[in-house]
């Protein structure tokens, strides 16, 4: 079971919110490794869990914008994604695009479809990325769930040269019949496993 952990939780490379941080909320430690700390707190009218994940990583905006838009490498680094790729390029910092989550079996594979757009301050004080889903965008398809609602925001400031801090806000309802005790549980492992991956991608 432990396999199942929180796979749709970083979904994509999916990824923002309407509010950057959601406002202020109830959030509780649940895991501090290697300097990416993981947060959680309640959803309104949900059972499953919003997550927070802040850390301080080598980097800088440059970099982490052509990682975000390199979708088709999402794969990489992004927790338990099979299939990624845009399907509308609006401009540069805005774009519609579709990712495939991977579950055990018996478990059906999570899809969405992603609506990201990218800002960066003009005096390069911060960068705000907000990703919301359309699940209504895209024809679902046979054998996926369609996930109904996603939606996650970074802020991401530079408090030296070469250094990121990342304020990371994600909720989803997964869709179909997983249970939210059990998503619940292992809510830190995807995004612990995907941020660790992308320290790894900046550093190089």
């Amino acid at each position: 079971m432990k396999h199942i952990s929180f796979h749709i939780l970083l979904l994509a490379s999916s990824f923002a919110m309407a509010s950057v941080v959601f406002g202020q909320k109830d959030w509780s430690l649940i895991s501090n490794d290697e300097g990416i700390q993981v947060y959680k707190s309640n959803m309104e009218n949900s059972n499953y869990k919003r997550v927070k994940v802040e850390c301080t990583i080598d980097g800088n905006y440059d970099k982490l914008i052509h990682i975000l838009n390199d979708v088709s490498h999402h794969k990489t680094w992004i927790y338990n994604t099979k299939n990624a790729y845009i399907i509308k390029q609006v401009n540069p910092y805005e774009y519609y695009y579709y990712t495939e989550t991977s579950l055990p079996w018996p478990m059906q594979n999570r899809d969405a479809v992603v609506h990201i757009k990218i800002q960066r301050d003009a005096m390069n004080r911060f960068l705000s990325i907000v990703a919301v889903g359309e699940p209504g965008y895209l024809s679902t398809f046979a054998g996926k769930v369609r996930v109904p609602r996603s939606a996650n925001s970074w802020y991401v400031t530079m408090p030296a040269p070469n250094k990121l801090h990342i304020v990371y806000v994600f909720e989803a309802d997964p869709g179909g019949h997983l249970p939210p005790w059990l998503v619940n549980t292992f809510v830190n492992k995807g995004p612990y496993e995907s941020f660790k991956k992308l320290a790894e991608l900046l550093r190089k």
